[in-house]
């Protein structure tokens, strides 16, 4: 009796400690993802967030666990003037959402589309000076074509979608394409020492992204299957030419992987009505 009554008593004193334990532990864990949520939001989109102060480098490696959440609320955004305005000509809200999609990520990755190819057609098999141009500001006659190209296909393709009611599908496909740049920081090498995507890279939690990466991929599937093969067909052959040109990725192909996969998720799901 007393052996049990003493360890009761033992039990009973360290109750308090054990709740503060884990009230301090889940309020720090709440914390990291909280910082690693908002800079996935100040990294992927133009979205105003709180201000984020003494970030590690961890901090970022975390964030990418968030990218296809925040792709998430991008498609959600993009749909709005589509529900809000549903006897609105398809032609002017597929327009509006072009425009919107644009707006929401400030041209980051539409960026990447223009400096990977003015880099594709002027390095001419050269590493270096393909390297050289990547990192030029300016846009060249290949870039402004590949740009027109890109918002040409997404806008054909939105106006299609929304014409036959099938706008809840748009929504998923900036998920996919933030997917995307998991998928190849997890395979490709990144090739340059410095910069913001390098600090990513370098602390990518390796496990759980990979996980996340076929969570999503799964659920892809299960909206359009051939949505999702276009999309990875897409991957794969951007990612293919980074490597026979790059020998690796960078923060612009990086972003071409995500235009390139929104746009064949979209033209995947047209194939299949």
């Amino acid at each position: 009796m007393r052996l049990w009554a003493s360890s009761t008593s033992s039990g009973l004193r360290r109750w308090p400690q054990q709740c503060l334990w884990f009230r301090f532990g889940a309020t720090h864990i709440l914390k990291q993802c909280t910082t690693a949520f908002f800079l996935a939001v100040s990294l992927l989109t133009r979205i105003p967030v709180p201000k984020l102060t003494q970030l590690s480098d961890s901090d970022f490696g975390r964030s990418t666990l968030f990218y296809p959440l925040v792709g998430l609320i991008i498609g959600v955004i993009l749909c709005l003037p589509i529900w809000l305005f549903p006897h609105a000509d398809s032609l002017v809200l597929a327009a509006m959402v072009t425009v919107l999609w644009a707006a929401i990520t400030g041209g980051l990755h539409l960026d990447g589309v223009a400096d990977g190819a003015d880099a594709w057609l002027g390095g001419f098999g050269d590493v270096e000076k393909t390297h050289r141009i990547l990192k030029d500001p300016l846009v060249g006659a290949a870039g402004a074509i590949a740009l027109v190209a890109v918002l040409l296909l997404k806008f054909a393709a939105l106006t299609l979608l929304i014409k036959h009611q099938l706008s809840w599908l748009i929504v998923f496909a900036p998920a996919l394409g933030r997917n995307f740049v998991l998928l190849l920081f997890l395979t490709t090498d990144y090739v340059r020492a410095s910069g913001l995507a390098s600090t990513v890279v370098k602390t990518l939690p390796e496990k759980p992204v990979f996980w996340l990466v076929l969570g999503v991929i799964g659920i892809a599937g299960l909206f359009s299957w051939q949505g999702l093969v276009l999309a990875l067909i897409s991957f794969w052959l951007l990612r293919r030419l980074m490597l026979q040109r790059l020998g690796g990725c960078t923060g612009d192909t990086a972003g071409a992987c995500v235009e390139f996969g929104e746009a064949a998720w979209l033209i995947g799901i047209l194939l299949s009505l």
